[in-house]
């Protein structure tokens, strides 16, 4: 980690010449409170993100008190070397309950890094004990970087907090012993709170004003020094740099990469990618979610789905870009195709193009998710594909069901998004968009209710799909380089296909979007019609902590056990996960891909490691 340096200010003067201003001559301080309140990680990690999520998970509750105290307003603005006091208690239930300060510090704005990251800290340092004498320090700083002049409040309201056995001062830390790490925030009604807690010891109200305005002319200075350098930067700087390159296929190693593009009937182009070994037996296919494609299954930051089934003896894995994927552009701009047209067009056409390339004898198995999950089973419950050998289903199939949120929002945003605002579409990278671009503001907007992270198309993608903080994953399950590339991995997608969805969670099934379109005849108008006709086994697979479509897949196993009594199908709950992060999370190559692959075995003829 870099070390903070200290950038002596230009109006550093003399504490001999500050008597010449006119400004009182002896000290005048001011102290405001200050509440902020979170979770942390017993003991902790290297991540701070992760460690508040686990914190939470966990109920680690923390929160603190304070009393910032500058004794001598003049001497705090003039000289950065200069400290408040900080006074108050430390709340941790785990850590040992209520913590007095013994001594704190508080230290505004110091210099971080090199002068060209442009980042300031607000550090913290509270030298703590309990009644039973146990002595701890929390150390915490705000991180003031120029990450967008919106940012402003999440940026001085977030605490990176660390917590160490002992008194430990900075030099110390290298060797000190760890108990917890995590984040607190300022919450907006304790910040409203605080506003109204300033004092000063001035004399007259001058005094006390000008104590005011010195401490609020540092405070927004210092934040113009930051923030500012926005408004003098050229458009093309703004511009997001990416760690990996877009639709990479550098994850895949040692294998044959060829891509087979076709056509549906009703005139869309489409691809499928082939990842061939060796030749086998068994063919795998994999369909992507809504906005996402290929990508998901091929990143090269972890072991990967293409690449654990490679290693696992399923040698000639093709990856399926139907009409939904970030690949292509067909979601950029309103369109009336429905999840109907996936599985009557996209979904046999890909089979046909699958089969007519392996030759007869093969068995083919599908891994399929969200979106391509339900749209995947439309067209086998529909009799529209066949010869399918087995199915892993992750997060949702034939019985949608999501938070309560959720339902308000697929209600209201097609509506709003596409007749109020006028937005061709909804796009988890507006943030990055150059200038006035449509949905810049409201993707600032809407990272004004996320502090859980800082990243924005994170933020935008849990207004897109599900319910929470983040809705899509669980941070702890992302590698940091996933998550700083969210808005490559999800793509834009227009309002259509979230009204065939809310009409099925309204009916607690997949239904026909139209069922007086005749182009639709030969689709039923309850895909669960003809289940008990349907002998494919199926892994129906989610995350225990799915905020998107919650137990969807649950239900949909127990529906399929009703409807049709001794089926092959099988249930698996990912301890710890959400709904996207089983596919593409750090450690899904040992708590999901070994079940995946396991099922495949299961219905292939004994398939060996490769």
């Amino acid at each position: 980690m870099a070390t903070a340096t200290k950038k002596k200010s230009k109006k550093n003067a003399s504490k001999s010449k500050l008597g010449k201003t006119g400004v009182s001559s002896h000290p005048v301080s001011l102290e405001f409170t200050e509440e902020m309140k979170g979770f942390v990680s017993m003991p902790g990690s290297f991540n701070y993100q992760e460690d508040y999520s686990a914190g939470k998970k966990a109920g680690n509750y923390l929160m603190f008190h304070l009393t910032i105290r500058v004794n001598d307003t003049q001497f705090f603005v003039y000289d950065p070397d200069e400290t408040g006091e900080a006074i108050g208690w430390v709340e941790c239930q785990p850590l040992g309950g209520r913590f007095e300060v013994e001594k704190g510090v508080f230290h505004c704005f110091v210099d971080y890094g090199k002068p060209s990251a442009n980042e300031k800290h607000m550090k913290y340092r509270l030298f703590l004990k309990n009644k039973a004498g146990k002595k701890i320090t929390l150390n915490g700083f705000k991180k003031v970087v120029d990450d967008g002049i919106l940012n402003i409040w999440r940026d001085t309201s977030t605490l990176y907090t660390t917590v160490y056995e002992g008194y430990v001062d900075e030099k110390a830390e290298p060797k000190a012993k760890v108990l917890a790490k995590g984040i607190l925030h300022i919450l907006e009604k304790d910040f409203i709170k605080q506003m109204t807690t300033f004092k000063s010891n001035g004399r007259t109200f001058s005094e006390r004003k000008d104590a005011l305005f010195r401490f609020g002319e540092l405070f927004m200075g210092n934040l113009w020094e930051i923030y500012g350098a926005q408004f003098r930067k050229a458009e093309p700087e703004l511009w997001r740099e990416r760690d990996i390159p877009v639709f990479t296929l550098d994850g895949v190693k040692n294998s044959k990469i060829t891509f087979h593009p076709f056509t549906t009937d009703d005139k869309i182009s489409l691809n499928l990618v082939r990842f061939q070994k060796k030749e086998s037996k068994d063919v795998v296919i994999l369909m992507h979610g809504l906005t996402t494609s290929t990508d998901m299954f091929v990143m090269p930051e972890h072991k990967n789905l293409v690449t654990y089934l490679h290693e696992n003896g399923f040698t000639d894995v093709w990856s399926f870009d139907w009409r939904g994927s970030l690949r292509f552009n067909y979601n950029l701009f309103p369109h009336r195709y429905t999840l109907d047209d996936i599985a009557l067009y996209d979904v046999p056409a890909a089979l046909k193009v699958v089969k007519d390339a392996v030759g007869a004898g093969k068995r083919i198995h599908f891994v399929v998710h969200c979106v391509g999950s339900i749209s995947f089973f439309m067209s086998l419950f529909a009799g529209k594909i066949d010869g399918v050998t087995s199915v892993v289903s992750n997060s949702v199939s034939l019985t949608p069901n999501v938070p309560t949120w959720s339902k308000i929002k697929l209600a209201f945003s097609p509506f709003l998004m596409e007749s109020v605002f006028r937005f061709p579409n909804v796009n988890p990278r507006w943030y990055y968009l150059p200038g006035l671009a449509s949905g810049k503001l409201l993707s600032r907007f809407v990272s004004l209710f996320h502090h859980e992270c800082d990243e924005p198309a994170c933020h935008m993608l849990s207004l897109m799909w599900g319910t929470g903080w983040p809705a899509c994953y669980e941070h702890a399950n992302l590698p940091d380089i996933t998550h700083r590339r969210v808005g490559d991995l999800f793509g834009a997608t227009s309002m259509n296909y979230y009204r065939h969805i809310r009409k099925a969670v309204g009916r607690k099934a997949m239904i026909k979007f139209r069922p007086t379109d005749g182009r639709y005849d030969s689709l039923p108008n309850n895909y669960l019609d003809k289940a008990s006709e349907v002998k494919t086994p199926v892994l129906f697979m989610t995350g225990d902590q799915n905020k998107v479509f919650k137990d969807s897949n649950i239900i949909a196993y127990e529906t399929l056990n009703r409807l049709n009594p001794g089926n092959k199908n099988e249930l698996f709950i990912a301890e710890g996960y959400g709904h996207q992060d089983t596919l593409m999370g750090k450690k899904s190559d040992k708590d999901v891909f070994p079940r995946i692959v396991e099922f495949l075995r299961k219905n292939s003829n004994g398939v060996k490691k490769g």
